[in-house]
């Protein structure tokens, strides 16, 4: 007996050759269509056919699209914002780190910046009077009125000696008075124990600056009959080579005449007023001046 072999079934593709020749047809008239619409738009004038039409159908639409940009507007704010939890921690953790780094810089670099300027003008301060100077920090302050003694970051290792003037680009501030291998300290033109020789600028009239337990700054030994007044600038006369000449002291603030004096009493407002508001000063190194070591003073 003969077993016949299993047929098997063929599937058969059929291709409606009608279907295609109906979308070809459809494709072509969409290109002629396209392309007389095309022709008419060019050649007819804004008032043509095409042209109303065309605004017809866009004043009809115009309503339709604000409408769906009104309702599709919160609909795009909110997937953004889904979106934006999809951020996993450790981006945000790196995004505030470089913020917090950028930030950093930033105040460094203005750090920098205003540095820069301010030693710029104490070097200015240095050319103005023909003088080298180190610049230098201010580390400690006066402790009380009855010794005005700042400190600061310099010392014989850095070529500082005994008797050097300090200045800040406003004017002059004090004299070294003592002194470490990396610190020393500089003893305020407005204590007790100070005195400059000094010079009214506008009148050439020379007195001598002293400092009060109370800080306040007199010009001394000025007579009477000379006319100093309220806003007069005064400087370092440079008598006594103590301070080079041409520094600025202070201004004049009050003037007033005694009976039966011979000199004038006169306050002078510092050009430095407060000490702690100071961060860089300037120690002037040329012509070391003397100092005196019996008094702690300086010599004008």
């Amino acid at each position: 007996m003969t077993r016949l072999a299993p047929t098997t079934s063929t599937k058969v593709d059929y291709h409606d050759p009608r279907g295609s020749s109906r979308r070809l047809g459809w494709l072509v008239l969409f290109l002629v269509i396209s392309i007389v619409l095309t022709t008419l738009w060019y050649r007819e004038g804004s008032t043509g056919p095409v042209h109303r039409v065309r605004s017809a159908v866009a004043t009809v639409t115009t309503p339709v699209t604000r409408a769906g940009h009104w309702v599709f507007t919160p609909v795009r704010s909110f997937v953004a914002w889904v979106s934006d939890l999809g951020v996993s921690r450790s981006q945000l953790a790196a995004l505030r780190q470089q913020n917090d780094e950028l930030r950093a810089a930033a105040i460094q670099a203005d750090e920098l910046r205003a540095e820069n300027e301010r030693l710029s003008a104490l070097l200015g301060v240095g050319e103005s009077v023909a003088s080298s100077g180190v610049a230098a920090g201010i580390i400690g302050l006066p402790d009380d009125n009855y010794d005005r003694v700042i400190v600061l970051d310099k010392g014989t290792g850095d070529g500082i000696t005994l008797g050097l003037p300090v200045t800040t680009a406003r004017g002059l501030l004090g004299q070294i008075v003592e002194l470490g291998p990396n610190w020393s300290k500089a003893r305020l033109i407005s204590d007790q124990k100070s005195g400059v020789a000094a010079l009214v600028q506008s009148k050439r009239i020379p007195g001598v600056v002293k400092g009060s337990l109370d800080g306040t700054l007199n010009l001394d030994f000025v007579p009477v009959d000379t006319k100093v007044e309220v806003g007069d600038v005064v400087l370092t006369s440079g008598l006594g080579g103590v301070y080079p000449k041409g520094l600025v002291i202070g201004e004049v603030t009050d003037v007033s005449d005694e009976l039966n004096t011979l000199y004038k009493t006169i306050v002078i407002t510092p050009a430095n007023t407060d000490p702690g508001n100071i961060e860089d000063v300037l120690i002037l190194t040329s012509a070391p001046p003397p100092i005196s070591e019996t008094t702690g003073g300086e010599e004008l």
